[in-house]
């Protein structure tokens, strides 16, 4: 099956559901998860994007035999992860078990990262006489370092969740009965925040960790924020000692 959304108010949920091939994904699902982000980016009500998958694995990256075809301009396997890492609304992969080759970018394309003790990962494009895209490797260079990204690369080491923790990959830890609830957990505290000042420091952070950043934009982002419905109500529920309301105005 082809990856699915589900829209549930002010959380997006895109699926992987080919358990029985660890949710490898084929040429035809490139476009339908760019699709999908663009709904995600039209609702601009959606403040959290959670990627998940069904099955013992979480994504075993796409189809060695079939390589040629993600590489096609437009619906490419690089611009189908360059649209999750700029999708507006944050994102949290939920990783259930093991992720591997291609899918490893695409994880690191999310903003969060939760993984459980049963999580691995593995990156094979040298073994397989593959090189890597070029926004794969800055992916890797600027969420992981340098020597982690070549060490990754370079020797196809598999890494085991503690590891996976240690370098960075994964933003969170925890015990695979509980993976749940800390998503959810982390869900719910981003969807307490202010959507206008976490959708730009989101895109901006990103942009400054690739070097690519503008002080003038950044500028405009605060100038909205000062203007905003959303900062008088921070104030005042700071002032009140409650939770405040957002509505992104």
């Amino acid at each position: 099956m082809k990856p699915s959304l589900k829209i549930d108010r002010d959380v997006a949920f895109i699926t992987l559901s080919r358990p029985r091939l660890a949710n490898k994904l084929a040429a035809e699902d490139l476009p339908e998860l760019m699709r999908h982000i663009e709904k995600v980016n039209r609702h601009t009500d959606i403040r959290v994007l959670i990627l998940q998958s069904e099955g013992k694995h979480f994504c075993s990256g796409y189809d060695i035999s079939d390589i040629k075809n993600s590489q096609h301009s437009g619906s490419s396997f690089g611009e189908m992860v360059d649209a999750f890492e700029q999708c507006s609304a944050v994102t949290i992969a939920a990783l259930q078990g093991g992720v591997y080759g291609g899918a490893t970018d695409l994880v690191l394309a999310c903003d969060f990262r939760v993984g459980s003790q049963l999580t691995n990962m593995f990156m094979p494009a040298a073994r397989l006489g593959l090189h890597f895209y070029a926004q794969g490797l800055e992916r890797y260079v600027t969420r992981l370092g340098l020597d982690t990204a070549k060490r990754l690369f370079l020797t196809c080491e598999h890494l085991q969740a503690a590891e996976m923790k240690m370098c960075g990959f994964l933003t969170h830890l925890c015990e695979p009965e509980t993976l749940q609830d800390t998503v959810d957990q982390l869900s719910n505290t981003l969807r307490t925040m202010a959507p206008i000042a976490i959708r730009g420091m989101k895109k901006h952070l990103n942009l400054i960790a690739r070097g690519h950043h503008d002080v003038e934009a950044i500028q405009r982002e605060v100038e909205r924020t000062l203007h905003s419905k959303d900062l008088a109500e921070g104030g005042l529920a700071w002032k009140e000692k409650r939770t405040p309301v957002f509505t992104g105005q």
